[in-house]
């Protein structure tokens, strides 16, 4: 561990997280002597299952990137990222860890990967900012609206660079047809159609799952009370681990996983990362599931304060139609193909002093040159937490079936007690938020 005491390390971490005393800023690695920031960037992967592994795929693609470290609860998981880290190096030299407090506490990993489930995402996040670390956070940025809040305050507080991996946001043609609606060439924008078709085969069996889900021992490879980390304390069943995006406690369905990029590319669309509706109104289906209880088969209606509404339906294709008084365009996901209501929006150029968003060299790409200037990346934490936002209400909306009322000043539910309360999910001792 670079000379570094590790249970001395993991107790003075474990103090940060738990008190949220300020840490001093770690200089990276990165900024010492040959290795300026022009040079290169050491990693750490904390969550190594498949999207875990495309990222680090990602990363380890680019010159000025070495992956030094990887981090799972899963011991066969963590080796076989660390083979794939040692392969592309032709070396024996990344370590391997089981608790993401002894990968932080290395002072020589400048930024980190998050793509465990989503419950782990908040904490995580945070005790990553505070051991000076930038991070590249899978989406949904957060599992919880007070999580967000907290990753936000943590990553603004300590000068960290985050990079939510809604990854949709950094194709050429969504940035292209948020000039288009941007720059009101389908005239004013009047309502996104956000699409989230839910059938897929693991949908499908997820709101056929009758049961049984018997108890039984975790594999012996798997630290089953690590991977609940925060999360109440329950018997390990096979599906609860394997499927855990479609149990609330741990994700929100596809509201929160698709929907995230999809309800994120409205936002980019309309000029709109900066808030959130103010109104949400969502109606959904549960399983008839001893075990799975996310929602499916949506159907929604959002209004912004800018009056534009955003309506959610479980149609094909997946994907954001952007409806204007003169047109529409419609951007596909995943794949960024490009439909229109006339030819020649898809051609478009545009002006001097028109609004232009830019282009993205790649999601991964973009954070790594974000990392060496200090800059916001494409989806920057404030980004991923508005988006992450909205999931999250229309998730509350489904629960309570009724309206919800934002207020995007005070970042806050008005007038209904029951809901806010669901802003925030206690968490597990000893772990704290913040």
């Amino acid at each position: 561990m670079n000379h570094i005491n590790r249970r001395g390390a993991i107790k003075r971490l474990s103090a940060l997280m738990a008190g949220g005393v300020a840490a001093p800023m770690i200089v990276p690695a990165s900024v010492l002597g040959a290795n300026a920031p022009s040079n290169r960037i050491y990693l750490g992967c904390i969550g190594t299952g498949g999207q875990g592994t495309h990222n680090e795929r990602a990363f380890l693609a680019q010159e000025d990137a070495r992956v030094i470290a990887v981090c799972d609860v899963s011991a066969r998981r963590a080796k076989e990222a660390q083979q794939v880290a040692n392969q592309r190096y032709d070396n024996q030299d990344c370590a391997v860890y089981s608790d993401f407090r002894e990968l932080l506490a290395r002072e020589d990993i400048d930024a980190v990967t998050v793509c465990t489930p989503d419950h782990w995402h908040g904490y995580i996040t945070i005790a990553a900012a505070k051991a000076g670390k930038d991070i590249y956070c899978e989406k949904p940025l957060t599992n919880t609206i007070a999580e967000g809040r907290a990753v936000v305050q943590a990553v603004e507080r300590y000068g960290r660079v985050l990079q939510t991996g809604s990854h949709e946001r950094s194709g050429a043609n969504a940035r292209y047809a948020a000039e288009v609606v941007r720059n009101g060439r389908i005239g004013a924008l009047r309502r996104m159609i956000v699409n989230l078709p839910c059938t897929q085969g693991h949908h499908l069996a997820v709101l056929k799952d009758q049961g049984p889900h018997p108890l039984t021992t975790p594999p012996a490879e798997l630290d089953f009370d690590r991977w609940l980390g925060p999360m109440p304390r329950v018997d390990y069943t096979e599906k609860r681990y394997r499927s855990w995006r479609f149990i609330m406690d741990y994700g929100g369905g596809e509201m929160s996983d698709r929907g995230a990029h999809v309800i994120d590319l409205a936002q980019l669309g309309q000029g709109s990362d900066d808030t959130v509706p103010v109104e949400l109104d969502a109606r959904g289906e549960q399983p008839q599931s001893p075990l799975f209880d996310a929602f499916f088969n949506f159907h929604f209606k959002c209004r912004y304060a800018n009056g534009v509404e955003m309506i959610g339906t479980s149609e094909e294709p997946r994907g954001v139609k952007f409806e204007g008084d003169d047109g529409w365009i419609f951007i596909h996901v995943h794949g960024g193909r490009l439909e229109a209501s006339a030819p020649e929006l898809l051609t478009q150029k545009f002006r001097p002093g028109e609004v232009h968003v830019g282009r993205s060299p790649g999601h991964h790409r973009n954070f790594l040159d974000c990392v060496k200037k200090r800059d916001a990346p494409v989806a920057s934490v404030r980004i991923g937490y508005h988006s992450a936002v909205i999931c999250h209400l229309l998730n509350i909306s489904m629960q309570l079936e009724r309206k919800i009322r934002w207020d995007p000043t005070l970042d806050t539910i008005i007038g209904d007690p029951e809901a806010e309360r669901m802003l925030y999910r206690p968490p597990r001792a000893p772990w704290r938020l913040g």
